[in-house]
């Protein structure tokens, strides 16, 4: 049988989420080959649908346990329109299973596609509902932990609730969240490359434009050190004036609550938290948040979490590893002077 993930890229490489949604697909296949009325043998397949994307191509064919790479390789796919890229994924669906294209209920066949992995990303989160209704299916989002072959753990009401799901689909759609799986590790022995036709299907959507932040720190959502801050710095400058010579010298990625977003602190692309990014660092650095439950979403996954605040009684120190309970305006430039 074979499991097929879509890989998440920015055409010469790519996205850190990919490498993880490769190693949950690693896991479920040794999941489905566990079951007793599964064939043994699972083959993990990529999908890189792309334009002038062959690095990324290249860089999936050398990921452990993936044994053949598609690449779609075309204009239609320059821009991350998930109509197209919905019909690109179904045009290869049905090519690696073409009973599938009248039938769903073949996929249980020796040979058939068994499930459709893609990470918890806004790509995931477009794409996973439109190729799961193509499909007929239900889809599974968010998934943290392979249960068993058909069954999965995923996070509900900000967190603090784990659901067990179970698909009694024939075929599984499924989005992966990347913080709870580890990134894939590189294999000797590249996989297969093959190149299969862009579908460019006629669409009722068309790329405007993007705006993108540049920075030269870490990308948040993959970042090993994030720093990050809450309302209570009071003020656009006071959160660079504090934060940023600190995280300059953790060579860390810079975050932020929902409320400090609000209030115009810090960019969008800074939000922690249920409505903003997830990240599962090494080390985070929560100063003059309260832990709101929608930011506690955002990152109590994360390996040592140490906490500033002069609010003894704030809900951040629940989950933190290392407390602090100080004036931030105090602490923060002593502690950065002393790294």
């Amino acid at each position: 049988m074979k499991l097929l993930v879509i890989a998440e890229h920015k055409h010469m490489a790519l996205a850190a989420s990919t490498l993880n949604t490769i190693t949950a697909a690693a896991a479920l296949a040794k999941a489905q080959a566990s079951h007793p009325s599964a064939p043994q043998a699972f083959e993990i397949h990529v999908l890189v649908a792309g334009h002038q994307a062959e690095q990324a191509a290249n860089q999936a064919a050398r990921c452990q346990g993936v044994h053949q790479v598609w690449l779609a390789d075309g204009p239609a796919h320059a821009e991350p329109i998930a109509e197209a890229l919905a019909s690109q994924a179904l045009h290869l669906i049905h090519m690696l299973d073409p009973a599938l294209a009248s039938d769903a209920s073949a996929g249980h066949k020796a040979d058939g596609l068994r499930a459709v992995v893609l990470p918890s990303s806004t790509m995931g989160k477009n794409l996973a509902p439109r190729l799961a209704a193509m499909l007929n299916v239900a889809a599974i989002s968010d998934i943290t932990k392979v249960v068993s072959h058909n069954t999965f753990e995923r996070p509900i009401y900000a967190g603090n609730v784990i659901a067990t799901v179970q698909s009694v689909d024939p075929i599984l759609v499924t989005t992966v969240r990347t913080t709870a799986f580890e990134a894939v590790a590189a294999s000797a022995e590249p996989a297969a490359i093959s190149v299969v036709p862009a579908v460019e299907p006629a669409v009722l959507s068309r790329f405007v434009s993007q705006a993108l932040s540049k920075s030269e720190r870490p990308e948040l959502s993959s970042a090993k050190v994030v720093v990050s801050g809450g309302r209570a710095l009071g003020s656009a400058e006071q959160y660079q004036a504090v934060l940023t010579p600190l995280a300059d010298k953790l060579g860390a990625a810079l975050g932020a609550s929902r409320a400090a977003v609000d209030a115009g602190y810090a960019p969008n692309d800074y939000q922690v938290g249920q409505t903003g990014k997830i990240v599962a660092p090494n080390l985070y650095i929560a100063i003059g948040m309260s832990g709101a439950i929608q930011h506690l979403a955002g990152m109590k996954d994360s390996k040592v979490i140490v906490a500033i605040n002069k609010d003894p009684d704030a809900p951040i120190f629940q989950v933190a590893d290392y407390g602090l309970v100080a004036d931030l305006f105090e602490v923060v430039p002593q502690l950065t002077e002393k790294i």
